[in-house]
């Protein structure tokens, strides 16, 4: 990567930096997926960060000329997504997810799920808003969707866990720095062993689902997330079929269970071939997430044991 003293005379804007910025990236060959799809919008994520300017930043102000602490500042950050090969949210502290703003650091997952935009919609049409008393959200990690569910449904308890103690540090920073403590409560819980019984409208998880041989393969910015927010066993199916087994205990009667499975989706359908498994559909990107109803798991689980007892 070039030094500062080569480029601080040719580069004078934000959109130069910008500019600058993704060209290196791609000369790195550098991996995106953490919030951003490609080397423009990660670039202007920092160069807007190093400014502390937001997304609300009307594109003329692009062109402004950067003084020159302000260069150093941004170049400081492009070279370090460079060199470190951290993603972007890690290098400045924050992510975005729901419209809210979150403290991340490497001891969590980049906030990235699409979720965010299930919970945007407060779930509808899969279920009433206005119903809605308690949700569940399952491997919490920094706590993104307990929290962005508190804000959609401020009539709501939300019960957050995640088996990790360092994952629940970072989501009670966010719970504080939020300003839902009163609503939002963390439980350091495996899915769903030693946690109370209760009834939950919404039961909602993005869970690990990287499969063995992805893991071994995964690029470098996501080697610096931790594993245990990844892995799930040879198939990606781990923790998916604990869920999947308990869930019907705790969802109420009307209730919904949204999953995330990535790359785990074709595994999940092999596994479960009966299963009437919705996949859901998003505006901005694509993911594999999966919703069922309370009575469709319960049916899963009498054709489950049925099965067992043929074999």
């Amino acid at each position: 990567m070039q030094s500062y003293q080569d480029i601080r005379a040719q580069l004078h804007s934000l959109a130069d930096f910008v500019r600058w910025g993704a060209s290196q990236f791609n000369q790195a060959q550098l991996h995106f997926g953490h919030g951003t799809a490609n080397a423009v919008d990660e670039a202007l994520n920092l160069v807007l960060h190093a400014v502390r300017l937001d997304h609300e930043t009307p594109a003329w102000l692009l062109e402004s000329r950067l003084t020159e602490g302000e260069k150093q500042a941004v170049y400081e950050l492009l070279r370090r997504r460079v060199e470190e090969r951290k993603p972007y949210a890690y290098i400045t502290g924050h992510a975005r997810f729901a419209g809210l703003d979150f403290h991340v650091d490497e001891r969590v997952l980049v906030p990235r799920s699409p979720i965010a935009e299930l919970i945007e919609k407060h779930f509808q049409p899969w279920i009433d808003p206005r119903r809605v008393a308690r949700i569940l959200d399952l491997c919490t990690g920094s706590g993104c969707i307990a929290i962005a569910c508190a804000f959609a449904f401020p009539q709501a308890r939300v019960d957050a866990t995640d088996i990790s103690t360092d994952a629940l540090e970072v989501a009670r920073i966010n719970v504080e720095g939020l300003k839902v403590a009163e609503r939002v409560s963390l439980h350091q819980h495996d899915v769903f062993d030693g946690l109370p019984a209760a009834r939950y409208d919404i039961i909602v998880s993005n869970p690990p689902y990287v499969d063995a041989q992805d893991m071994r393969t995964l690029p470098e910015e996501h080697r610096k997330e931790p594993a245990l927010g990844l892995a799930a066993g040879p198939d990606g199916l781990d923790i998916i079929r604990r869920i999947l087994k308990d869930a019907s205990d705790y969802l109420a009667a009307d209730g919904i269970l949204v999953v995330e499975t990535g790359d785990s989706r074709w595994a999940l359908e092999q596994a479960y071939p009966s299963c009437p498994f919705t996949w859901l559909e998003f505006e901005r990107g694509h993911s594999d997430v999966f919703l069922l109803n309370a009575e469709q798991l319960v049916g899963m689980q009498h054709n489950d044991k049925r099965v067992r007892r043929v074999r």
